[in-house]
């Protein structure tokens, strides 16, 4: 019988040949080994698969998806381990002990364990902290404030982790976390107080900044309700303009 690893990575790939190596580099130097590593590729039609297949027993799947979200429930279909975290081409860890703090805590049962993201150029290159900082306790009620903690830094429990809502196009992770700390508790919610993640400051979500907005203002009416949300966004405004 096959041995399950304690931690799937999945990766999203798309003609990702420009971004992946950072990624595939920063998976290989992980001092943490009990994982396994998914490359769901889009049939991308450059470089990016030679690139995946440089770390020995990286499982890649490449066919014709429906979008980021439809390549990342295939990459929760095919996850084996006990817990799942996705690092996206272009990502990375921010050094090779991080996975090894994420199982730490894994090994402890914990359900969901997070932690903080920096901010990256093209050049790995520091441009900050992300704007959001991961709450000390994780509950239902943080992310009507918005996305806390950053999708890539945030690693569930496999048999937790509900399917992405196909109806979202950017923001599905978004509503995917709320679901995921919805089906917790704050007790099983584990802040590893450190930057985990290394983003890449270019992706999908930056590239259609008001579209991603528009749905994100959906996914907290969804969960908060149309007032709430509407207060929290006013909030937003008026810190805007006295910041």
């Amino acid at each position: 019988m096959e041995k399950t690893p304690l931690i799937s990575i999945v990766t999203i790939t798309y003609n990702a040949e420009g971004v992946l190596a950072p990624t595939m580099k920063s998976i290989a130097e992980q001092t943490f080994r009990d994982f396994e590593h998914i490359v769901v590729d889009g049939a991308s039609t450059d470089g990016t698969l030679q690139i995946a297949r440089r770390n020995p027993g990286t499982r890649i799947l490449s066919e014709r998806d429906g979008g980021l979200y439809d390549a990342m429930n295939k990459g929760l279909r095919l996850a084996r381990g006990r817990y799942v975290v996705f690092m996206n081409a272009g990502d990375a860890f921010h050094s090779p002990t991080v996975l090894e703090e994420y199982a730490k805590w894994g090994a402890k049962g914990y359900d969901i364990i997070y932690a903080d993201t920096q901010i990256v150029d093209s050049q790995r290159r520091r441009i900050g902290d992300r704007h959001y900082s991961a709450p000390e306790i994780l509950t239902f009620e943080s992310f009507s404030k918005g996305m806390l903690v950053c999708h890539q830094a945030f690693m569930v429990r496999r048999s937790l982790a509900p399917e992405y809502d196909l109806q979202y196009r950017f923001s599905a992770d978004y509503d995917w976390c709320i679901r995921c700390i919805r089906a917790t508790t704050p007790s099983r919610c584990k802040n590893l107080n450190m930057t985990a993640v290394d983003y890449l400051s270019d992706g999908l979500t930056d590239k259609n900044k008001m579209k991603s907005l528009r749905e994100r203002f959906r996914v907290m009416q969804s969960h908060y309700g149309l007032g709430r949300t509407l207060g929290r966004h006013a909030e937003l405004v008026v810190g805007a303009i006295f910041k």
